[in-house]
């Protein structure tokens, strides 16, 4: 998307009004925590790890879990930066997106889990069984977890302002505005294809948050609270955003809705669904636990591959828009 490197500088805002300044620095001390906890943890602090956790045993694999983790939380604050600043308007499109994508899929479920599992733990939400393995105290996601909350409101809010000066003209009006040549044949298929990968991982959590068991392996069984079954819901509703937001923008289904709708629709709904898979896949290379059951290793696999074909979907619309728009102002 070339086209959309060097929009109309009168559009451009970034980092001239107090507001955006203010959500940069709670976003910068937002992190502090986190890096702090993370920095204590590599330098063999026990802070917040109970006695008998397994994060003891790998000591090794976890300083490298967590310094990884380390540069991902600073990223954030290089993120903030990029929104707020003059020089951040001169990043390439994809430099841009692709990390506010992945901040998406990882801060998204996060977002909304954590104040959920909250609700229904005070609405006698189901404890943790008795035989789980002691991890992390409960203070320290309270920490983390309410950090990272923080993150995701200030970045989100801030990319939105950056987007909408920058590329807002691509998802202006409503869908019946839209071109018909805007998506073809290919397109529609491939939000076909999207949809029919989505049903076995869909179907699948589905099990698993009303309290199925197949496929499960005896750590994540033991190991089921009302966080487990609430991310597992929340993982249905991704999967089905990613879905809608695909089918409408290439079906053109929705007609009176703005266009930023199936569009945030894709974003969301596809970077959740790839990135959180992912992650969970990726933890078991830290050895702190046993590998995945094949069922749920489908499972990631299945949402990765669909959280993949939508945000392709989404790429292609932004791409094509772009180009018409363009056409037409030549």
């Amino acid at each position: 998307m070339t086209h959309t490197l060097a929009p109309p500088q009168e559009t451009l805002t970034v980092g001239a009004d107090r507001p955006r300044r203010l959500l940069r620095a709670v976003a910068i001390v937002s992190c502090v925590p986190y890096l702090a906890l993370k920095i204590a943890w590599i330098a063999g602090s026990q802070l917040g790890i109970p006695r008998g956790s397994r994060l003891l045993e790998h000591r090794a694999s976890m300083a490298v879990a967590n310094g990884v983790t380390v540069l991902l939380d600073g990223a954030v604050i290089v993120l903030a930066l990029v929104l707020t600043r003059p020089w951040g308007l001169r990043a390439p499109a994809w430099l841009l997106g692709l990390p506010a994508w992945v901040a998406t899929g990882l801060l998204a479920p996060i977002m909304a889990g954590f104040p959920l599992q909250l609700l229904v733990d005070l609405l006698g939400g189901t404890p943790a069984s008795a035989g789980a393995e002691p991890f992390l105290d409960a203070w320290v996601f309270g920490v983390v977890y309410t950090g990272f909350i923080v993150q995701g409101l200030t970045l989100g809010a801030l990319f939105v302002l950056y987007a909408r000066d920058r590329w807002g003209r691509l998802w202006a009006g409503r869908v019946w505005e839209l071109p018909v040549g805007l998506i073809g044949a290919a397109q529609r298929a491939v939000a076909v294809a999207a949809a029919g990968c989505a049903l076995p991982p869909l179907l699948t959590h589905l099990l698993w948050a009303c309290g199925g068991t197949v496929g499960l392996d005896e750590r994540h069984v033991t190991g089921r609270n009302s966080g487990f079954y609430v991310m597992e819901a929340l993982s249905v509703v991704f999967l089905a955003m990613a879905v809608a937001g695909g089918v409408l923008l290439a079906f053109r289904r929705g007609r009176p809705l703005p266009v930023l709708v199936p569009l945030g629709l894709v974003w969301v709904g596809s970077a959740a669904t790839v990135c959180w898979a992912a992650w969970l896949s990726l933890a078991p290379l830290t050895d702190v636990a046993d590998g995945p059951a094949p069922l749920l290793n489908l499972t990631y696999a299945g949402q990765m591959i669909v959280g993949i074909l939508v945000a392709c979907l989404g790429v292609h619309f932004l791409a094509e828009r772009d180009a018409s728009r363009n056409r037409r102002t030549a």
